[in-house]
């Protein structure tokens, strides 16, 4: 072989390399900005649903029963069937069952009130950091409600 044959095959191993680097270098070139356009369409994390806190200081999401009366139990919802649980309120409808207290709370019997129930106001809960809880409980009443409870009443809720 002379010499000149040498300094071609010598240029084309430099010229393959060169290229093998370069289709290389494209292809991270290609990758990496896909990555960051893959990363920055994901969706943002869902975030933790807001809790309503029972008297028992336990969070619930969708409670079936919800103890309105913790002291003596006299005042519950029951059958709540949740139409929404979004990051402001929560809304549902079902039954107030309401003891009437007649002649008094122990020898009373509980009376059912269709209800409509609104959980708003939500605010982080101090007993559990990155949790919010719901601050007010609406009643509304579309016909009776219990004496002496007006038809559309808010309370806070405390626990």
């Amino acid at each position: 072989m002379d010499a000149s044959q040498d300094g071609l095959r010598a240029s084309r191993s430099r010229l393959r390399t060169a290229t093998l680097l370069c289709a290389a270098a494209a292809l991270v070139a290609a990758a990496v900005p896909a990555s960051a356009v893959q990363s920055q369409t994901r969706a943002a994390p869902i975030p933790d649903p807001v809790v309503v806190v029972d008297c028992f200081s336990e969070d619930q999401v969708r409670p079936e029963t919800f103890l309105l009366a913790c002291g003596d139990g006299n005042n519950r919802l029951v059958d709540l069937d949740w139409k929404t649980w979004g990051h402001r309120t929560a809304t549902a409808t079902g039954t107030d069952m309401a003891n009437e207290c007649r002649p008094n709370c122990a020898a009373g019997r509980f009376l059912s009130y269709p209800v409509s129930v609104t959980l708003a106001n939500p605010e982080p809960w101090p007993d559990r950091p990155g949790v919010e809880r719901f601050t007010t409980i609406r009643l509304l009443f579309p016909a009776d409600a219990p004496s002496p409870i007006p038809q559309d009443v808010t309370y806070k809720l405390v626990y």
